[in-house]
């Protein structure tokens, strides 16, 4: 059969509501960078000039040229150069689009995507066509799910009356001040353009979603909501970290092994668990600072930007400031935290490490002559509650920006022990702060908790447990763990554990 023929009736095939969805995750808003095709040219016109039109005239002849564009662009494509191309990238979201949507084009060659994973040198796990899949567009979609064709058009309204924002826009005046947004497919495209267009123009990303929260805040619950959703439900839903779908992220696995009794119990725990939330792991024994180098060096390249979070265990010995590798040489505890959260691949994204050594060694003994009365807190804030409204600074658009992170900004680091103490650990079972909190996350993975309440259970089941010394002494102790978290979202944790799709070299 003719290839246009074939691309005719597969786009005849798409309702047009998939067709708006399948163009929003094509025209992904944070494509890797730098890559070998990709230029810094305005794609404006050509991510927003089709819905524009679409909504303007409701009908899908730009979305369906625009899509026919690809399918050529990807019929024609050889896969032959070494080195990753923006097409590369392109063909694996177009197809992981297609596969999510139940839309794969028939005459799409498999091969072809088969070639383009191996210059992203994927292993089998890494095939799954969901790891392809942006997270923040997977939000995205489902808040656009909760609003009925009312909610979008009272964001519309809301948007326009931002003059600083819109001015100047063509494709702004293209769908005019007012929108039909009833018809089949209309909805989404005029949500999925608003999106578009607050990422083009830097007031959002996959982190900073206050300038949406805000259009959605504007909406009349009552006439803008699906049945059985709020608008405070929807906002919420952009409050979390994005981590739709399986894998729920990239978990490496440092352990050093000599001369720590149970450090295996410890590796198949964490193991355990991460695969249990849905995570894809890797593991370094007896890692040395080579190893640490070369691990890092391995995160940047171009297939780690498809992961939606970043957690590390590192368990070893260690002092005060210091961990104690394989080889018996130290690494600075600041050194290494702060080496990995600067990877590019990992930015905007929760990176969580679990830091299990010892940081001293003072012990909490329970002794009762070290206890002594304290004094209550005294309140040095003591400002009523209207005179701090009346302090508030009105903080407009123009004096915020999303554009410049700080690099430990989206990281959390959760300690096995407070500073200068000892870390509990047990002969057979390794660290019990390990074996402890993997317990914990595995209890809650069904209930839809956040990791820092899991962390905070945490920390008051391990600081009930009486630990002893496994000197002479004997000395009766508790352990008391804490974290520091620069997190801007909440980090849940899947209700259910997404299971691995049996995806081999050739997508099915």
């Amino acid at each position: 059969m003719d290839e246009v023929i074939q691309v005719t009736q597969w786009l005849s095939s798409i309702t047009p509501r998939k067709k708006a969805k399948l163009f929003f995750f094509t025209t992904h808003a944070d494509a890797p960078s730098p890559m070998v095709g990709s230029n810094d040219v305005d794609t404006h016109e050509e991510t927003q000039l089709p819905m524009a039109t679409t909504v303007a005239l409701h009908n899908f002849k730009n979305i369906d040229e625009f899509l026919k564009k690809k399918v050529n662009t990807f019929s024609c494509y050889n896969v032959i150069e070494n080195e990753i191309t923006k097409t590369d990238y392109e063909y694996l979201r177009f197809y992981s689009a297609c596969k999510y949507l139940d839309v794969v084009p028939p005459f799409l060659d498999l091969e072809k995507i088969s070639a383009i994973q191996n210059k992203f040198e994927m292993t089998d796990e890494e095939r799954d066509y969901r790891l392809l899949l942006d997270s923040a567009d997977l939000v995205l979609e489902k808040v656009c799910d909760s609003l009925k064709p009312a909610g979008v058009s009272q964001m519309w309204t809301a948007l326009r009356q931002d003059r600083n924002l819109i001015r100047g826009v063509k494709t702004i005046d293209i769908i005019g001040f007012f929108v039909d947004p009833n018809p089949t497919g209309i909805k989404e495209c005029l949500f999925f353009f608003i999106v578009r267009f607050l990422q083009k123009a830097d007031k959002i990303n996959r982190v900073n979603t206050n300038r949406l929260e805000r259009l959605i805040a504007q909406c009349d619950e009552s006439s803008s909501c699906e049945e059985g959703k709020t608008i405070d439900f929807i906002i919420d839903s952009l409050r979390f970290y994005p981590t739709e779908l399986y894998p729920f992220g990239f978990c490496l696995i440092m352990c050093v092994i000599e001369g720590r009794d149970g450090a295996m119990q410890e590796i198949e725990k964490t193991m355990e668990i991460s695969r249990h939330l849905g995570m894809i792991t890797h593991t370094e024994k007896n890692p040395t600072k080579e190893t640490i180098e070369l691990v890092k060096k391995e995160l940047m390249k171009p297939k780690y930007q498809f992961y939606s979070s970043f957690p590390c265990w590192f368990m070893s010995h260690g002092d005060s400031h210091p961990m104690v590798l394989a080889d018996g040489e130290t690494v600075e505890r600041e050194w290494f935290l702060t080496s990995f959260p600067d990877i590019s691949t990992f930015q905007l994204k929760p990176k969580v490490f679990f830091m299990v050594s010892c940081r001293g060694a003072n012990k909490f003994s329970l002794k009762g002559d070290e206890f002594e009365d304290q004094s209550g807190t005294r309140d040095y804030y003591d400002i009523g509650s209207a005179l701090i409204r009346n302090r508030m600074l009105d903080i407009t658009d123009s004096v915020r920006d999303i554009s410049y992170v700080q690099p430990m900004m989206d990281t959390l680091v959760a300690y096995s022990i407070i500073l200068d103490h000892l870390s509990g650990r047990a002969n057979t079972h390794g660290s019990i702060y390990v074996d402890r909190a993997c317990v914990l996350m595995s209890e809650n993975i069904s209930r839809g908790r956040s990791l820092t309440e899991i962390l905070e259970h945490l920390s008051q089941d391990l600081h009930e447990i009486l630990q002893e010394t496994m000197d002479e002494d004997r000395i009766v102790y508790k352990q008391a763990c804490h974290y520091d978290s620069f997190f801007r979202k909440t980090l849940k944790l899947p209700y259910t554990r997404h299971p691995k799709e049996d995806v081999h070299s050739a997508p099915q």
